[in-house]
């Protein structure tokens, strides 16, 4: 019911079949840190845990330097960023079926810190996560609605799970989903292609962080033109 030891792959990049070309918007974006707790990334060989003994290659770390990209990028644009951990030490009435499946969780603070290098600051906000999807028993679309933010870009573990079921969710509440399918990481190559495959084709659009920097680029090029032209009109105005 543990967790199981995963090999280092590396997720090959391909074309994926987005039935979908939204582009991020920083003015309705959020970025969710899914699950980057030290008990779901030690699960990974060679993942970056600060003991010098990391595989670059492995999806795991590569996925936690692009996280690390999109987290500065996001801070950078004024996109807000979220972050779900799951609680140590869960009540069985709490955790329910879940301990079918993978046992009774997280066991101390440590298992449940998220890693040094994503973790959050002051200005961000960590949502208790209790099940697959980072929506179930949390305020998370509550918030959403609050800040008028209808696009979340998501990133971290597993990409087949609550990665996942999370864009699903937030496909059925009309908020536009974005994998980005080299900040995710997963049991396998096969498992984490399945899973972009799934979405790209059923609820988001699957995308790489260069995308994503890139849109963000865009946008904010879009914005300094509209305010040079508002600037303009203005001085014609006063001519």
């Amino acid at each position: 019911m543990a967790l199981p030891k995963i090999k280092p792959y590396t997720y090959v990049d391909r074309e994926h079949s987005n039935r979908v070309s939204w582009p991020v918007d920083p003015s309705r974006a959020v970025l969710l840190v899914h699950d980057m707790q030290v008990h779901f990334v030690q699960a990974f060989e060679g993942a970056n845990l600060g003991e010098g003994d990391a595989n670059p290659d492995a999806q795991i770390n590569i996925a936690i330097r692009n996280l690390r990209r999109l987290i500065d990028a996001a801070h950078a644009a004024g996109i807000p960023v979220y972050y779900t951990a799951q609680p140590p030490r869960q009540n069985p009435e709490d955790r329910r079926l879940l301990i079918d499946f993978w046992g009774d969780g997280l066991q101390n603070d440590e298992s449940a810190r998220v890693l040094d290098e994503l973790a959050p600051t002051d200005r961000d906000t960590v949502l208790t996560k209790w099940r697959y999807s980072a929506f179930v028993r949390s305020p998370f679309e509550d918030l959403l609605k609050e800040s008028g933010r209808d696009q979340l870009i998501i990133g971290g573990v597993y990409a087949h799970i609550g990665c996942l079921t999370t864009a699903l969710e937030a496909f059925m509440r009309d908020i536009q989903p974005f994998m980005v399918a080299d900040a995710l990481a997963d049991f396998s190559e096969g498992e984490h292609r399945t899973a972009c495959e799934y979405a790209s084709g059923r609820c988001a659009r699957v995308l790489n962080t260069a995308d994503v920097l890139a849109d963000l680029h865009a946008a904010e090029g879009a914005e300094k033109a509209e305010t040079a032209e508002k600037a303009e009109t203005a001085e014609e105005a006063r001519a």
